[in-house]
């Protein structure tokens, strides 16, 4: 068998061994002539490429022997190409700059509906509510990776910010810092329009934040992640933006209308995706530390089916709402132009859930229909309200 696979009689398999002994060769230069700052930057640079040929050297080496490759070998290759990741690469990493769009998202379309009912806008209060917003999403990162650190789960979690500033405290105390920031700049808006039910509903958003991740509760182990995480960004967050960005007079005496509670819900649905995704490539490392995530619960297959159905029944509440009325019709036109992307995250996690480093990519493939959707979804109001002007004007 091992002959007919890749025999070395043939010019190609001396071809193949000669390229596997100039990786080698490679690597040892580099670590015997380490002082030189050029072969440094060319090692960092082209490690990772470097790692993968020398994996195919093995393989070669291994086929010509007969010997068929163990799992553990393949894991340890596996894990060197892993190291080659640059820092600036895991710094990124750990930034995590794309999942602050569910900071944004939220606040956005708080505001499009505000705008739709009153035609009030005020530039001052969304940016003041964006960066405190900002600060909130801030410390919810850096606690839950200060967490998964006390428990283990980012134990070998190289993009970990408690790994990468190998602090545990620091990491604590500028998350808190965060939050505290973000608190008063949310509470300050809320007092300078004069609405406290607003900040009873911000208070709920950070309370759902808290009883998730946080000491002694940590709901997202017992597979809740996702329901408080529904909650937090969709009702109570979309609606306490909604009524901070009206007048006080109209939002302290309004009730809250069919079409912002409907707009938290699609909001809520598509940020909840975001943290199903995200447990993918996580599936082991939770089970071992006994994370039960719905992941863990259900495996990688029925994920990608639980996938496939959520955003289904994405695209069936916008209509629902929109036969109802609840969304105005400028809404459900300009989100289903969003189905492409939405087709997009069901083929990839249906093709990729078993492969834990391609799936990684799942979660930043929903944050971005999660962007385009509550975009549209905001715009959608925006529209609706000028349309409505011109037509009674």
């Amino acid at each position: 068998m091992a002959v007919t696979c890749c025999n070395f009689t043939q010019p190609s398999g001396f071809k193949k061994l000669h390229e596997y002994l100039q990786v080698q060769s490679y690597f040892t230069r580099c670590h015997q002539r380490s002082t030189c700052s050029v072969e440094k930057v060319f090692h960092r640079r082209y490690r990772g490429r470097l790692h993968v040929e020398r994996w195919h050297g093995y393989q070669h080496v291994s086929c010509a022997r007969g010997v068929e490759l163990s799992p553990s070998v393949i894991e340890h290759v596996g894990e060197e190409t892993e190291e080659g990741i640059s820092k600036e690469t895991l710094i990124w990493r750990a930034i995590k700059l794309p999942i602050y769009s569910v900071a944004f998202v939220p606040l956005t379309v708080g505001s499009a509906a505000a705008y739709l009912q009153t035609g009030i806008f005020s530039a001052r209060c969304y940016f003041v509510l964006l960066a405190s917003s900002v600060l909130v999403i801030t410390w919810l990162n850096l606690s839950n990776d200060v967490y998964d650190f006390d428990t283990g789960v980012d134990k070998n979690k190289k993009e970990s910010v408690v790994n990468l500033v190998g602090s545990r405290t620091g990491s604590f105390i500028a998350a808190y810092l965060c939050l505290a920031f973000g608190f008063a700049g949310l509470t300050w808006t809320a007092v300078v329009e004069r609405n406290m039910r607003a900040i009873l509903f911000l208070v709920c958003a950070i309370i759902c934040g808290y009883i998730y991740q946080c000491p002694p509760f940590r709901l997202s182990y017992q597979g809740l992640g996702e329901p408080l995480c529904f909650a937090a960004f969709g009702p109570f967050a979309t609606s306490a933006f909604y009524l901070l960005h009206g007048s006080a007079s109209v939002m302290n005496h309004f009730p809250l209308s069919g079409t912002v509670l409907s707009a938290s819900i699609l909001v809520g649905f598509t940020t909840s995706l975001i943290l199903f995704c995200s447990h993918f490539h996580q599936v082991e490392g939770d089970r071992g530390v006994g994370k039960m995530s719905p992941l863990v619960r259900l495996g990688t297959k029925k994920g990608a089916e639980v996938v496939k159905g959520a955003v289904l029944m994405l695209y069936a509440l916008l209509v629902a709402f929109g036969l109802s009325k609840a969304l105005p019709l400028p809404c459900i036109f300009l989100c289903a132009l969003t189905l492409p992307m939405g087709n997009l995250v069901v083929r990839f996690v249906e093709d990729n859930h078993k492969d834990k480093n391609k799936i990684f990519m799942a979660k930043y493939f929903c944050v971005r229909l999660h962007t385009l959707f509550g975009v549209a979804l905001a715009l959608g109001l925006v529209v609706a309200r000028m349309v409505n002007t011109t037509i009674f004007s």
